[in-house]
This record gives C-alpha cells, structure tokens and sequence, in this order.
C-alpha cells in the first residue's frame, strides 16, 4: 500500500508547539483553529501493492442501519491487521494497525510492507473519523465527525494531529436541504476558546464539501454514512478514512479524498 500526494493547491497551516504529542520525542506541530487557513483539499491515491495476490471484499454498513453506538468499544485502541482496496478499483493491500489512545482522540498508524501513514481520528458512538496523510507523523492533518440531528443540525467532534484534546462544534442550519446547505457555526477551539463561523456544504460526487468562512476559512471534504459526516482537512496531503466499529470490534471504512471518483474501501480487524 502506498499513496501519491496529488497536490492541487497550496495548504498553509499554522502550527502551535505542543509540550505533548503523539509519542514523538519532540514538541510537536499541530494546526490551531484559531488560524485556519484556506485549502483546496484533493484526493490521495494508494498505489497497488505489487505482491498482493489477496482478492479482498470489503463491505460498508447502509446508512439506512441503525446505529449500533449501544455495542460500539468505549476505546478501540490495540493492534489491527487491516486489508482494503484502493480508490478506482486500483488493486489491493494489506497493512498493520495500531490504534492508540491519546485521551480526547486516537492516533492511527499503519505500516504497509515498510510504507508508513499516521493519522488522527475521533470517535463518536460506533464511528470513527480519521485523517492521516503519508510519513510517521500525521503533522498538519485535522478531522472532524459530525452527527446530525433530526432538526439538520450537526454537533462536531474535531481532532488535531499532534493534539490530545479535542475541538467541539455545533452548526445551525439556515438554509438548504439534506445535509448540503449554509449554517451558522459555535465552536470551542483545543485550547477552550470559543469561535463562530459559517459553514456550507455541498454535494461532490460521492461525498461533500465542507467550506469554513468568518474570521478564518478552511476547506474540507467528508463522507455521509446514516446520521453521521467525517470530514478531513488539511490540505492535498491529507486523506480521510470514515470508519463503522462492528460489535466484534473490527473497523470498516471508506477513504479518499476530495477528487476520488470513487472511495477505497478498508476492514481493519483487531488482533
């Protein structure tokens, strides 16, 4: 497994030295809300793995399921041995997992034949959203995961690589319908500030845009599955993966990026 940064735009992100971080033996960088910068987020691409012989079939939940949040782990950090397909039916890959728990989110890291990925992912109920990009770091790359609500709308959970407490974000919908619309946006940034913006979404293909203005701008890309929306941004670097947890703890999923045509699909199934 191996991705191909497909660069469109340039991504400026500040960075806040952090005292913590994802087991580094350095301060860490992580981007701040406060000072979110605009990006034009494109798909990654995972190339095929030359020595996989494994037809692998994958399946994603229907978001006509019901939410299993009553089953789902209260914390999915371990070992995975996780198989997928890449984006546009590009050949197969297996790699290993490790999930770990870094208090409000998770650090995911994947280690495929020696090609490493690192991310960052929050759970909520029995979904989790992550955004990872290439290299043993996720440095730059942020998530979030909304769960919309029968008035349309959306209370967000958000995670910063390279932080270990999270965002929070409640976006009132004011105009459009389903889930593509404009809303007014409350958050509470990593550090306890508060925020407001405005949020549109629109319909891309197979997923969403996501676009931040009002003080700060960001652009993001995301995937609905049921009564839920995981979104990554970061820039073209940064992909996202939305998982569904099984009441046997494996992950299922989706991944892509802004210009997939058609999203990859991964099982990551606990050791």
């Amino acid at each position: 497994m191996k991705k191909t940064i497909s660069v469109n735009t340039l991504f400026i992100f500040a960075l806040v030295l952090m005292s913590i971080g994802f087991g580094c033996n350095k301060k860490d960088e992580s981007p701040t809300p406060d000072n979110r910068q605009s990006t034009n987020i494109s798909a990654n691409s995972m190339v095929n793995s030359s020595n996989s012989t494994t037809n692998t079939t994958n399946s994603t939940s229907s978001s006509s399921n019901p939410s299993l949040g009553t089953s789902a782990p209260k914390d999915i950090s371990g070992s995975y041995s996780a198989t997928g397909t890449n984006e546009g039916g590009k050949g197969n890959y297996a790699a290993e997992l490790v999930v770990t728990n870094r208090d409000d989110v998770y650090q995911f890291s994947w280690d495929s034949k020696g090609v490493k990925y690192d991310g960052v992912g929050v759970q909520t109920d029995n979904k989790v959203a992550v955004s990872f990009t290439d290299g043993e770091d996720g440095k730059g790359c942020g998530v979030i995961l909304y769960k919309i609500n029968s008035d349309g709308s959306l209370d967000g959970k958000a995670g910063y690589w390279g932080m270990n407490t999270k965002e929070t974000e409640t976006a009132k919908r004011n105009g459009g319908s389903d889930l593509a619309g404009d809303y007014d946006v409350d958050g509470k940034n990593p550090d306890g500030k508060t925020y407001k913006s405005k949020l549109s979404v629109k319909q891309s293909g197979e997923g969403y845009t996501f676009d931040w203005t009002g003080g700060a701008t960001l652009k993001g890309f995301g995937i609905k599955q049921g009564d839920t929306v995981s979104v990554g941004f970061g820039g073209a670097k940064c992909s996202f993966v939305a998982y569904e947890i099984k009441s046997d703890g494996t992950l299922e999923g989706k991944w892509g990026g802004a210009n997939s045509t058609s999203f990859g699909m991964e099982t990551a199934k606990k050791k």
